[in-house]
């Protein structure tokens, strides 16, 4: 599967963000016609301006919100837009089922977002936006609306991303999800990310593919938001996602800043104002770009009843009810030595909340109420036990924290076989094995605070919930391939646990290089030493395609095999079969 070079709209989409989004006068008389810069079933008598393409979102068994962006010229910025849309049941649009108008104007960043009811349950549809003054036709989006919930429905796909960082590298993988047969697509955060340009993400590439961040600063008005969102928007991979398959999207924390939570964030100070009013601008300009099927602003978690197959439940484990992260630098003591019956004390702390009782209440209800055979949860975090020996995690953070030093390299390749072969012998019960060395081995703590291991007692409420059900989740965030055996307190198994390698941001690899005997050192450790932990890969790009029956699940990791060239192949990881 091969990427095509890029597209002259999605050129011109990138040039005109120099201007703020806005065509420039010089642009509209650049050229007699647009035959120069456009394809051939571009019109000819305007300038193009449904630059960003289309989208569809929240599909249910009557309804599909669909989405385009109009481009205004400069002399267009303070006016009402007029924008008729149309969905049919044939790509020829002979058969239009339903039609309508919106304008679009400054005050929604000129996007058109549409919630077109009345549709007939399980169909396919085709939708597309015109500006009729302009004799300006968008692409043809593709979407569908899903069975009624009562419906018998024998199969279903969901492939699932996350962590797309514009500056890292080409978006093939979207392009990958939108050329595979999923019926659907979730992406699980970090849409965008906020950093200036030269910052997280950058390499080598980015300047060749002419990715680096627009804005050039950290993104923090709302405008900044807007300009960032476009940005994406203009590249192929995800516009032909957008317009092959409908999304159902929840936000991580680069959607508003690093490591947030619903008072605060790690890359949020005082000097760049309040925080709250940068959250508010973020979430307004995420429901003008990815808009989500609920009743208020902020709020995203909700479900999707697929059949009597699936029921989806999608949780905002980011904002909405999260606490502070713990944080291991608070639990050292003045000699040095850390303090780990403070810090497992504040580990199962019962009111330490990552949703929150109103969704935790909800979620609860959304499963004890349904009937389908998979309950399916999408969400941002890992929720599995990642629990690893203290003094690995400590070499990983020197490491990540920027020594490299050839002496830190060693010792932490010499952890981790000497922790490795101590796990080794405990697990084959070896009697030999002395005091020091189980010590080492039970001196765990968890792998990343920022996930469900730093709300142990919230978890616990979640799974007495999903316990007896047949259940999936879904996680992204940590830009690695993982899957987890999740289980309670008491060692029951409550499901299992697919996390998606990201689509650009890079993993362990980012640490640690390309070397293929460091990672899979790492892969190998963290294996071996994390109980419930079945498979982990630290170095691909990548999506997860999910397939349900009614007897069995499948889950696989689909990988491509380069983000620096638009020329890419796609290959099969771990695939993992799983029954009722």
């Amino acid at each position: 599967m091969q990427r095509k070079t890029e597209t002259r709209r999605a050129f011109l989409a990138k040039s005109i963000l120099a201007s703020g989004g806005v065509i420039l006068s010089s642009q509209l008389v650049a050229c007699e016609k647009l035959d120069d810069f456009l394809n051939d079933d571009e019109p000819a008598d305007g300038v193009p301006r449904f630059l960003h393409g289309v989208g569809s979102f929240d599909p249910i068994a009557t309804a599909v919100i669909i989405w385009t962006r109009f481009t205004p010229t400069a002399d267009e910025v303070g006016d009402n837009i007029r924008i008729n849309w149309e969905v049919a049941t044939d790509k020829n649009f002979d058969h239009v089922v339903k039609q309508g108008m919106q304008y679009a104007s400054s005050q929604n960043d000129f996007t058109i977002v549409q919630d077109v009811t009345g549709l007939e349950p399980d169909g396919k549809y085709y939708y597309r936006f015109m500006q009729t003054d302009l004799n300006e036709t968008s692409m043809v989006g593709e979407t569908i609306t899903l069975p009624k919930s009562t419906d018998a429905l024998d199969s279903l796909k969901i492939a699932f991303c996350s962590c797309s960082n514009f500056p890292t590298g080409l978006f093939n993988v979207y392009d990958a999800m939108a050329n595979s047969d999923a019926d659907v697509l979730l992406h699980l955060g970090d849409y965008i990310y906020e950093y200036e340009v030269g910052g997280y993400g950058t390499n080598e590439n980015t300047v060749p593919l002419g990715r680096e961040h627009d804005p050039t600063t950290e993104i923090l008005s709302l405008e900044d938001y807007r300009l960032r969102y476009r940005q994406y928007r203009t590249d192929e991979g995800l516009q032909l996602a957008h317009q092959k398959k409908p999304f159902i999207v929840v936000w991580d924390d680069h959607e508003i800043t690093n490591d947030a939570y619903q008072d605060g964030a790690e890359n949020h100070d005082p000097s760049e104002g309040d925080y709250q009013e940068r959250l508010q601008r973020a979430i307004k300009v995420h429901s003008e770009y990815l808009p989500v099927r609920t009743d208020t602003l902020g709020v995203i978690y909700r479900n999707f009843e697929f059949g009597d197959l699936v029921n989806l439940v999608m949780l905002d484990t980011r904002i909405i009810g999260r606490d502070q992260q713990l944080s291991f630098n608070g639990f050292f003591n003045p000699d040095g030595s850390f303090d780990f019956a403070g810090f497992g004390a504040a580990l199962v702390d019962p009111s330490r909340s990552l949703m929150g009782a109103e969704q935790l209440a909800w979620t609860s209800g959304a499963v004890s109420g349904s009937h389908a055979k998979w309950q399916v949860l999408g969400q941002q975090v890992l929720m599995g036990k990642m629990t690893v020996p203290a003094e690995l995690l400590i070499l990983i953070g020197q490491v990540a924290g920027g020594d490299t030093s050839p002496e830190t390299l060693a010792a932490l390749q010499n952890a981790i076989v000497e922790l490795s072969t101590l796990k080794g012998r405990a697990l084959a019960g070896d009697p030999t094995l002395t005091e020091e060395e189980l010590a080492r081995l039970a001196a765990q703590v968890p792998y990343n605070l920022d996930a469900w291991d730093g709300y142990f007692a919230e978890r616990e409420q979640l799974f007495s919930i999903l316990k007896g059900k047949n259940t999936v989740v879904f996680a992204g965030d940590t830009h690695n391939a993982w899957h987890n055996i999740l289980t309670d307190v008491n060692g029951d198994k409550i499901g299992e646990e697919f996390a998606c390698p990201s689509v650009t941001s890079p993993g362990f690899e980012g640490l640690f290089g390309n070397d293929p005997a460091t990672i899979q050192g790492i892969e190998q450790a963290f294996t071996l030493l994390i109980d419930g932990l079945q498979y982990f890969d630290a170095s691909q790009r990548g999506y997860v395609m999910a397939e349900f029956t009614k007897g069995a699940a499948t889950a696989s990791y689909k990988f491509i095999d380069t983000i620096a060239t638009a020329a890419y192949s796609e290959f099969e990881g771990s695939s993992t079969t799983f029954t009722c």
